[in-house]
C-alpha cells in the first residue's frame, strides 16, 4: 500500500506540458500551488499580473502626491533665494 501511495505523489507532482510552452507559464503553474491548472488560466494570470503592474506604475507616477509644496513667506521676500 505504501508503493502505491507514493507512486501516485509521483504522477501528481510531475505536469506534462505541449512542446513548445513558454518557461514563464510552465512556472506559474508549477508555483501556483494548484491554483493555476492549464496553460490558459496561466496566461490570464501573467496578463492580470501584468495589468496590477501597470495600474500602480500609473498610480506612483501620476497620483503618487497629492499636494503641492509651497514656498515659504520668507524665500518669497528674498529673490536670491529662489532658483
Amino acid at each position: 500500500m505504501n508503493q502505491d501511495n507514493k507512486n501516485k505523489e509521483e504522477q501528481e507532482s510531475t505536469q506534462v506540458f505541449f512542446p513548445g510552452t513558454p518557461k514563464i507559464i510552465q512556472w506559474t503553474i508549477k508555483y501556483s500551488g494548484g491554483l493555476v491548472k492549464d496553460e490558459k488560466q496561466a496566461s490570464y494570470v501573467l496578463v492580470g499580473l501584468v495589468a496590477l503592474m501597470i495600474i500602480i506604475s500609473l498610480f506612483l507616477v501620476f497620483g503618487g502626491g497629492g499636494t503641492q509644496e509651497t514656498l515659504p513667506e520668507d524665500f518669497m521676500n528674498h529673490p536670491e533665494f529662489l532658483p
